[in-house]
């Protein structure tokens, strides 16, 4: 019996609508789970580095954001009517430039705290949004279907009693956060979400604790009852936690007001610099899913990808002056993730199809200013439907970041990720 069923024998789902909408935390909360896995070692004492995954929703076209100059004639052929200039291209090396809009990350790639990974993916592509963005999330063969998140199995090893006598002591603070309205499915564990949602975190309140009325809960569902309780408990505990590290926290430059994932950033930094203990962060900007109008057709610089990535560039280049004025940029590592590219001919509306691999992004002040992987390489004629191929599987990726960055050991990872692992060389040693 789902908990929805649940609230309507019981006859009290209206009452505690509003409720639930304010319990972000059960919002993509599945019971079913992967089988289990071996025990991790324990987490590495006295660590600060804090993780901030940036969700790129809809599929981002690599091939406009991170140019291979060294296929920029075979490119002109293809997608002629959307591809950047070369004059107006940031030119970071010889063979790589970025597109104009992306300002702040040329500049971060240059002052060594930005890496680009080339050609990100994983085997047999799923170019369905909804599928790939869970194989992303889950870290699953394309071919199975896994009901954890990567950062939920990741969290769970060392917290498998969470949510009951959470927080404590030990783990006063929210395991992980996400700033939107709901929770993220990378932080799902086997029968919890790890997430606290913070939308507007100045909002929050505190929620009523009185007991239900035993009368009206039929017999049966005592344990329902019990995980309502717990987490309307955690969730008000959690809220006092996160004000009162809002309230102490601060912002040491203005972040761009019409951003909404600068806005986001903002809220982050002000949270890790009022003392927050939280390890993991994870936002979502969308609107990349550019079928139709990806570039002007007077102005293939301009269009709704530009607008995209300058948001994107924008935001964090100021979420990382601010972390450097705060003294915390080398406590906080940034990863963008988006759930496949686009094709490599451009279509007849000014855009671009689903793809395959892209590119994506990890900054910070303790990673190399390298390109991973190689440039794609680009035919002068291609097959319809032809995508950019995989070199490198994201899994590869989440695994360096949580070897190198949160302390696992190789081992660990196989067991995460259920697979061999090929680390990369992102960190300074």
């Amino acid at each position: 019996m789902n908990r929805r069923d649940f609230f309507e024998k019981s006859g009290v789902l209206l009452s505690v609508g509003a409720l639930l909408k304010s319990l972000d935390i059960f919002n993509g909360i599945n019971i079913s789970a992967m089988a289990a896995s071996p025990v991790l070692s324990m987490f590495p004492p006295n660590n600060e580095r804090v993780l901030v995954v940036i969700q790129l929703l809809g599929g981002n076209d690599g091939l406009n954001t991170v140019i291979p100059l060294d296929a920029y004639d075979n490119l002109a052929k293809l997608r002629k009517n959307i591809l950047i200039p070369s004059a107006k291209i940031l030119k970071a090396t010889d063979t790589l430039g970025f597109h104009p809009s992306l300002n702040g990350i040329a500049e971060l790639f240059a002052n060594n705290e930005l890496c680009v990974v080339q050609n990100v993916g994983y085997p047999n592509q799923n170019r369905s949004h909804f599928r790939s963005f869970d194989i992303w999330n889950s870290a699953s063969p394309s071919d199975e279907f896994w009901t954890t998140g990567w950062l939920g199995r990741y969290l769970e090893k060392f917290h498998s009693s969470y949510p009951d006598n959470y927080p404590n002591k030990t783990f006063p603070h929210p395991l992980a956060i996400n700033i939107g309205n709901a929770v993220s499915e990378t932080c799902q564990g086997s029968s919890n979400n790890f997430g606290f949602a913070v939308n507007h975190p100045e909002e929050l309140f505190v929620l009523p604790e009185t007991d239900f009325i035993e009368e009206i809960i039929p017999s049966g569902y005592e344990k329902e009852l019990r995980f309502i309780q717990t987490n309307i408990k955690q969730t008000n505990a959690y809220a006092k936690i996160v004000l009162k590290a809002l309230e102490k926290g601060n912002n040491k430059i203005n972040y761009p007001q019409n951003n909404t994932l600068a806005q986001q950033l903002k809220v982050v930094s002000k949270l890790i610099s009022g003392g927050l203990q939280t390890k993991i962060y994870v936002l979502t900007l969308g609107g990349f899913d550019t079928h139709a109008n990806q570039t002007d057709k007077e102005d293939s610089c301009l269009g709704d990808h530009a607008d995209k990535l300058k948001t994107l560039s924008d935001a964090i280049k100021a979420f990382q002056d601010d972390l450097k004025l705060l003294n915390l940029e080398k406590r906080v590592l940034g990863m963008t993730t988006s759930e496949f590219g686009r094709q490599v001919m451009s279509n007849d509306s000014n855009g671009t199809d689903h793809g395959d691999a892209s590119p994506l992004f990890v900054f910070g002040a303790s990673i190399k200013n390298v390109m991973i992987g190689t440039n794609p390489i680009i035919a002068d004629r291609v097959e319809p439907q032809t995508a950019v191929n995989m070199e490198i599987d994201f899994r590869n990726v989440f695994g360096t970041v949580l070897k190198d960055w949160m302390g696992l050991s190789t081992d660990d990872i196989k067991l995460l990720f259920q697979m061999d692992y090929n680390p990369i060389s992102i960190f300074y040693k």
